[in-house]
């Protein structure tokens, strides 16, 4: 005898309803009462359900004479009213059992009609499992996974961060969900078996299988125990496509907690069962890859998901089914040969304890190696870390794949020995050593014109003024300066931040030389601007102390000159007496003196005239140095502080160390 689904039921009636009143054609062979049993019902989706009990030897007996006594006296119309009542209770009884209208499979449909049903009272009532939880240190690389992803979305484009957004989410919502089950989806190519393994684990026919291709056209879940609704909600796998296994206490023991999801072929000629697929392999804790001896090697399979999958090893089962069909050793072979192929795959493989893959042979027509399957996934199924397995290798997938975006295995950064250059470069733009240089010669003519003789003095006057113009052209003019001067600015910009952007991955490049080109818009203008309002005036240098005693020094050597001349020229004309000894004496000490006193003071005003020079050029790289910085260096400084942090978040994501890249 088979279990149905209440839309049997509700078939089942209508048939019957649109049979009352022909005459019955068919003789009952028993008589089946549909007497409910205790019910667990869970939160979300029922799980216990009426079941059909079979009634003995001598209770048939008595049934059989009753129903003919029956049926001879009120013919058809009382039976198809007897069969309405049974269908109509079944169906209010299971409408109060199952939110999603299903009643479990307990048998399969070539089972003899006439065994009673190895079914268990389930308990009255169950409540709400437990949500998962994630340990520490992967609570930690999802925070650190969500920072990664928020400083990243104004300089990475959406695309790149999709995956790793639909990791976060994925992670929190199976994070609401049952900590107490875990969902393992059975995949493989079309003629694998896996619908065959499928039923052979429920124990009861619930996927159909057969030559026609494809057979499973939709996902299909099976659950061994309660509370799993929400679980297959998320698949999105409707109630019409919700079974319940075979019910024995050993399979519950062993299987408790375990929610089995059939898929359509991965290799299906129709694309919305590949997309299914696709989709479902996403959100499953756990995966068993079922292969043939035939399709084991597949390019398909190897390339499409498991090489992909191979950091999932952890959660991956791979079946080798009908080893019925191999003649002796040959199952071995093809086996050892799976593991070679998975080997190169980069798929951890399970052996001597270490953590990987599960490679088994079986045959699920037969029956053999499936205990040896039951056992392992009993096991696995029990330790319930399976989920968080699955989310912890999703993150260490999005983080290989985001690893060309956040590390490319070279130092990075601006160095202090750039940052000086960028400051000489400016302020060679901005003419710093030329002005400096311009100070100081202003500082010793301005020194000459205090100190210098009065006759060297009148002479620099005349020839000022009396100067006639060579006509000699100026080659450089001014546009053609500023237009220099805008090139050596730009030269400079692109030189820095090509050193800034030097080993960063190339979003964080881009964005660095963005940053750099946003700060030199207005940049020879503000130098410009800066230099004149910086630079020293050439012309009012400021004088030291000991300037007013050598022009009075030198005011008194032109005294001595001039009253020496004067008493010459007394003696000459005879208004004094002759003596030439002292009035040329006079003349000779001034003429002497004044030259003497103007080298002197020449000499003296060099050190201060080159420390002049050398402030007002050090005050206008200051100044070009200051605007540099803050129109280019800091908005550079902030690009790499920005990717030091997200490169930071992203050794916690991969568990390595901050300065990976």
């Amino acid at each position: 005898m088979t279990a149905v689904t209440d839309q049997d039921h509700t078939d089942h009636t209508g048939d019957t309803a649109s049979r009352k009143g022909a005459p019955s054609t068919e003789k009952p062979e028993s008589t089946v009462t549909a007497e409910p049993r205790a019910r667990g019902r869970d939160a979300d989706v029922g799980d216990g359900a009426g079941h059909w009990r079979v009634k003995d030897e001598q209770e048939e007996q008595v049934g059989r004479a009753r129903v003919k006594d029956e049926n001879a006296a009120s013919g058809s119309m009382g039976s198809a009213d007897s069969a309405g009542s049974v269908d109509s209770a079944d169906s209010a009884d299971s409408a109060d059992s199952w939110d999603d209208g299903l009643i479990a499979r307990r048998m399969t449909e070539t089972a003899d009609a006439g065994q009673p049903s190895p079914v268990e009272p389930r308990a009255a009532a169950a409540q709400a499992p437990a949500p998962l939880a994630y340990d520490g240190p992967l609570r930690s690389r999802l925070d650190a996974l969500r920072e990664l992803v928020g400083l990243s979305r104004t300089r990475l484009d959406s695309g790149t961060l999709a995956e790793a957004g639909r990791v976060l989410d994925e992670a929190a919502a199976r994070r609401k969900l049952s900590g107490q089950h875990t969902v393992v989806a059975i995949a493989g190519a079309s003629g694998s078996g896996k619908s065959q393994l499928f039923n052979t684990l429920a124990g009861v026919t619930i996927s159909e299988t057969g030559v026609r291709r494809p057979t499973t056209a939709a996902p299909i879940a099976c659950s061994w125990s309660d509370g799993a609704a929400t679980l297959i909600d998320r698949l999105g796998i409707p109630g019409r496509l919700r079974r319940r296994p075979l019910q024995s206490p050993e399979a519950e023991a062993q299987l408790r907690g375990l929610v089995l999801i059939d898929l359509p072929d991965h290799d299906s000629a129709a694309v919305q069962h590949r997309e299914q697929v696709d989709r479902v392999l996403k959100l499953v804790d756990a995966v068993i890859w079922v292969v043939d001896p035939e399709k084991y090697a597949d390019a398909v399979l190897h390339e499409r998901y498991l090489r992909p999958m191979a950091g999932h090893a952890e959660v991956m089962f791979v079946v080798l089914n009908q080893t019925d069909r191999l003649p002796g050793e040959a199952a071995d072979q093809v086996l050892d040969d799976l593991r070679r192929l998975l080997d190169e795959d980069g798929i951890a493989l399970g052996e001597h304890g270490e953590p990987g893959a599960t490679v088994l042979s079986l045959s699920a027509l037969t029956g053999q190696g499936i205990p040896e399957l039951r056992e392992a996934l009993g096991q696995f199924v029990t330790e319930r870390g399976a989920a968080a397995r699955r989310v912890s290798a999703d993150v260490d997938a999005t983080a290989a794949e985001l690893r060309p975006v956040y590390a490319t295995g070279q130092r990075s950064g601006l160095t202090e020995e750039a940052r000086e250059e960028f400051s000489a470069r400016l302020a060679d733009a901005v003419g710093a050593t030329a002005a400096g240089e311009a100070a100081e010669r202003a500082w010793l003519r301005n020194a000459n014109r205090a100190c210098g003789t009065p006759w060297l003095r009148l002479w620099r006057w005349y020839e000022k003024r009396f100067d006639v113009p060579t006509g000699r052209l100026f080659l450089r003019t001014q546009a053609d300066e500023e237009a220099t001067a805008r090139q050596r600015v730009e030269q400079a910009v692109r030189t820095v931040s090509d050193r800034a952007s030097a080993g960063l991955p190339t979003p964080w490049a881009q964005a660095v030389r963005e940053a750099a080109a946003r700060g030199s818009q207005g940049l020879p203008e503000a130098l410009d601007e800066l230099a004149a309002r910086t630079g020293l005036s050439p012309s009012r240098p400021p004088r030291p102390g000991w300037w007013p005693l050598a022009v009075l020094v030198q005011a008194a050597m032109t005294l001595v000159q001039i009253v020496g001349g004067l008493w010459l020229v007394a003696q000459i004309a005879g208004v004094m007496e002759p003596n030439l000894g002292v009035p040329v004496l006079l003349m000779v000490a001034g003429i002497v003196g004044g030259p003497l006193v103007e080298w002197s003071c020449r000499m003296a005003a060099r050190g201060p005239a080159r420390r002049y020079g050398q402030e007002a050029e050090r005050r206008l790289r200051d100044a070009a140095a200051g605007c540099g910085r803050a129109r280019v260096l800091d908005p550079l400084a902030a690009e790499l502080l920005r990717y030091q942090e997200v490169r930071e978040q992203y050794g916690q994501v991969t568990q390595a160390s901050a300065g990976v890249g």
